[in-house]
């Protein structure tokens, strides 16, 4: 398998590079020098695009801004590089015969901020998105180029990643219940979704493996660790006795059921994981 990674100096990015089979170099594409990035570009020519993508079976399209900058760069520079950017992008794959496109995009899209009143919101992918701010809007766009490019001579995969970023060690426990994801299971997604028999044009969430059920939402919001105690025991004692504090509400559940089922995704570094400090 041949491939071509946009944002390979990003942090998934790399991720990606390091997950891929060994048995062809990547071509690592990204605006910033990193070890694992072979071309400085900004994907804004149309002809070295499609000279990069020949002979190439699959591109992962990590390139992007993301929910940091949104009050760092305007929105016409979210535009730029999110929208824009995966528009050359696509032609050209399709311009070079290119199979599979595997693009990264955010369960930020849902907006699960403004949704939840009074139970989790169960987050599966029939679930509308409702965008909040222009990060979203743009990687919202961007998918919809991707549905509108995908068709006989050319498969794309969305995965919707859910929060993968370092952060202190009772957040990233916390939300490996039900928001949040490990590096090296986001890369593994990605590896997944570029050998997966699938139609034209799949979604799916990439979050850790939630222990929660449908049924427990209006628990979650009012009263999470009653909820926790029953799915993941010991889990509160070992928040008390590590002195972490005890987060009181869960809005939401990222739901990876399809993804289970579709590409033999499993979370392998949840929780446990993080509690053992077994994190990248």
């Amino acid at each position: 398998m041949r491939a071509l990674v946009t944002g390979s100096s990003g942090r998934i990015g790399a991720a990606v590079v390091r997950a891929l089979p060994g048995a062809e170099p990547v071509i690592g594409v990204d605006r910033m020098p990193g070890p694992h990035t072979t071309h400085a570009d900004d994907l804004g020519d149309s002809s070295r695009l499609r000279a990069l993508l020949s002979g190439v079976d699959v591109v992962f399209h990590l390139a992007a801004l993301h929910a940091p900058h949104v009050a760092q760069r305007g929105a016409g520079e979210f535009k730029r590089v999110n929208v824009e950017a995966t528009a050359r992008l696509l032609d050209a794959a399709r311009a070079a015969g290119v199979p599979r496109v595997v693009f990264t995009s955010t369960t930020s899209v849902y907006g699960c901020t403004t949704r939840a009143a009074d139970r989790a919101v169960w987050v599966t992918e029939d679930l509308p998105p409702n965008p909040e701010d222009i990060y979203d809007e743009t990687k919202l766009a961007a998918e919809e180029l991707c549905r509108q490019a995908a068709g006989r001579d050319l498969t794309v995969v969305v995965l919707r990643v859910s929060r993968c970023f370092p952060e202190p060690p009772p957040l990233l426990a916390f939300y490996r219940l039900y928001r949040g994801l490990d590096l090296r299971d986001a890369a593994r997604a990605h590896v997944l979704a570029a050998g997966a028999p699938l139609d034209p044009y799949s979604v799916f969430n990439v979050s850790a493996d939630t222990p929660f059920r449908p049924q427990d939402g209006a628990a979650l919001w009012s009263d999470p660790w009653s909820v926790i105690d029953r799915a993941v025991p010991g889990l509160a004692r070992t928040f008390e006795e590590r002195g972490w504090p005890r987060p009181s509400r869960i809005d939401r559940v990222y739901v990876t059921a399809k993804a289970n089922a579709v590409l033999g995704y499993r979370s392998d570094h949840g929780v446990e994981a993080v509690l053992r400090g077994d994190t990248p």
